[in-house]
């Protein structure tokens, strides 16, 4: 039976991912049970992690040192190509307001930490471990230990510190939540009071009663409105007609016409009257509007179309077809001529049924294709990203340069690929699915090795005068910027109850607290104002976390 004592207890190669994934396997399957109707989800895995490193279970050190930097380099990467397609849309109109908001709350914590740093004695390598435990933020923990470590300073009682203060970080934002609901939440708070529908399409039928727009094409029109708006079927005298821009209204033409939610009430104004019909129900049959013309939705996997714009392919001109809208992810964008496409795209397709057959064809519409994944953008962007994260950045004042790291590289390039890199024709798509998969396989390495290393030192730290008071300056650094930021929010009024919940959870990284707060409000403004904010309070954290240390150690 040596053999499995080798398994289990002699560090190798071997040894060490077997015990990584019996970590990680405890740890994800723990994490699904619900106490007091919260679950910590993957946070588990850390502390499973903690108890098998108290344990005395050992590793690999090496095999250790790589599991760890690989695990965060891949989620964080992955997690900047995720959320890189919406980010700089949600910095504009109420999204830059909602980060704002974020960065108050990023920046009272972290001052905060420094003024509690002389008032308790507690060193500042380890406020910063209690601080990155206390936002349950990884990735700045990860910032955190390099620096330290070309610093010449030992990231061990960072590590333990953040060990220390996690598990209060994640219980700490939902009781905040709680909190706030019980004691300042009002019923009309609960009501959502913006909703961003800039990119949302909303499909309305018009009749053109309009003399001013008589015998105008819908290229005139164009030039004499700022509105954006597609115009994807004419229906005159019985029968229909698929639009181009040469195409003229005429009086009592019933057009099908296709924008934003805020804009279709000026179009009343323009076309002069508006049917008073519903269209934007999911059960709609497009197809029996008329035989004569065909709608069908058409998936781009053909490489060579990503990052063209519709207005390049002139598919009214070429084809007599037209794209009415694109369905990207959860978003539907209308589908203007400066609208650039991306593999995976689903383009909404009204024509002929031969047009749209032929388009179809040059579309692709390989809908399996979708499931092979593109590795090859994953693996160059790490590469581009860990080179970001080596190249020192010279701050005044500072005699040790600053370095985005293991941790800040790669998230910023993973934002830009999945922003821009369609541009480039580069292939950015992946599956929902494929990105949580990724996501979570690399942050239970990272966590399992994480907790591994901190478990060593962990209870006896607990159970001393000075582990009580880590834990409790922790809890302060989690509890005190949530609390006073959302009960300003309240305030002001200026946001719903879940939109505010949102903005704290995404402020804080703490997908539990989002989850809870998903749970406990009907709408789903918790997830999209969370959204918005996570980039950018990921990245400002790690960032921000390293300025503290080389200011201030």
């Amino acid at each position: 039976m040596e053999w499995i004592s080798n398994l289990f207890f002699s560090p190798s190669a071997v040894q060490t991912v077997v015990i990584l994934s019996l970590i990680c396997a405890v740890g994800l399957a723990l994490g699904k049970v619900k106490i007091l109707g919260v679950s910590l989800g993957i946070a588990f895995v850390f502390f499973i992690g903690i108890l098998a490193g108290h344990l005395g279970v050992r590793g690999d050190a090496e095999m250790m040192d790589y599991a760890q930097n690989f695990g965060l380099i891949l989620f964080v990467y992955v997690l900047g190509l995720s959320v890189g397609p919406g980010f700089f849309g949600s910095l504009a109109h109420e999204g830059l307001s909602l980060n704002m908001w974020s960065v108050a709350i990023i920046l009272l914590g972290s001052v905060l930490a420094l003024v509690l740093c002389p008032l308790t004695g507690i060193s500042l390598q380890d406020m910063a471990g209690l601080l990155c435990g206390a936002t349950t933020n990884t990735p700045a923990l990860g910032a955190a230990q390099q620096t330290l470590s070309q610093l010449g300073i030992s990231p061990s009682g960072t590590a333990l510190g953040c060990a220390l203060t996690y598990p209060l970080g994640v219980v700490g934002v939902i009781l905040a939540i709680l909190v706030l609901r019980k004691l300042f939440v009002r019923a009309e708070d609960l009501i959502v009071k913006h909703q961003n529908t800039e990119k949302e399409t909303y499909i309305a039928r018009f009749e053109v009663v309009n003399p001013a727009i008589n015998g105008k094409t819908l290229a005139q029109l164009a030039i004499m409105t700022q509105l954006k708006f597609i115009i994807s079927r004419v229906w005159r005298n019985g029968e229909v007609i698929v639009p181009k821009s040469a195409t003229q209204l005429k009086l009592n033409d019933r057009l099908m016409v296709v924008a934003t939610q805020d804009e279709a009430s000026v179009l009343e104004v323009l076309f002069g009257k508006r049917l008073e019909e519903d269209w934007n129900k999911e059960e709609v049959d497009w197809n029996s509007l008329d035989t004569k013309v065909e709608s069908r939705i058409v998936v781009l996997t053909r490489p060579m179309l990503n990052g063209k714009t519709l207005g390049d392919l002139q598919l009214r001109h070429t084809h007599r077809v037209n794209v009415s809208r694109v369905s990207r992810g959860d978003l539907t964008l209308l589908a203007l001529p400066n609208l650039r496409l991306q593999y995976g795209d689903r383009l909404h397709i009204v024509g002929e049924p031969k047009a749209v057959a032929d388009v179809e064809a040059l579309f692709g519409n390989r809908v399996e294709s979708l499931n092979e994944p593109n590795l090859s953008a994953i693996f160059i962007g790490i590469i581009f990203g860990l080179i970001l994260g080596a190249v020192p950045i010279h701050l005044p004042g500072m005699s040790i340069p600053v370095r985005l790291g293991i941790a800040g590289g790669p998230i910023i390039v993973g934002i830009l690929v999945g922003a821009f890199g369609p541009r480039f024709h580069l292939i950015t798509y992946t599956t929902r699915s494929a990105s949580l998969m990724l996501r979570k396989l690399g942050l239970s390495l990272y966590l399992a090795c994480l907790g591994l290393d901190s478990g060593v030192h962990f209870f006896e730290t607990v159970m001393r005068p000075e582990g009580l008071v880590w834990i409790g300056v922790g809890f302060l650094l989690t509890v005190v910027p949530v609390l006073l930021i959302g009960f300003l929010l309240l305030k002001l009024k200026k946001y719903d109850y879940g939109t505010i919940c949102g903005i704290l959870c995404g402020s804080m990284a703490n997908p539990m607290a989002l989850t809870y707060a998903n749970d406990t409000i009907s709408s789903d403004t918790p997830s999209v104002s969370y959204a918005t904010v996570y980039p950018l309070g990921m990245f400002l954290r790690v960032i921000l976390i390293q300025v503290m240390l080389m200011f201030f150690l």
